[in-house]
């Protein structure tokens, strides 16, 4: 996001709302933790740099 901080516990209440997933307050806190470390993990992965020379492939084979 440009400049701006994403508010995990928001952004999980939205989700369950727009996905019909409602989740019970017994679990919310530990749902927020979980997105906030994926949340650290995406950035750690989109801040690696690639070269404008990479071509995504079109087809994926192990």
């Amino acid at each position: 996001m440009d400049n701006q901080e994403l508010d995990i516990a928001v952004y999980v209440d939205q989700m369950a709302l727009l996905l019909d997933l409602p989740i019970k307050d017994e679990y919310r806190d530990e749902v927020v933790a979980n997105f906030e470390r994926i949340k650290a993990i995406a950035q750690l992965v989109n801040s690696f740099p690639l070269p404008e020379s990479i071509e995504a492939a079109p087809v994926f084979e192990p």
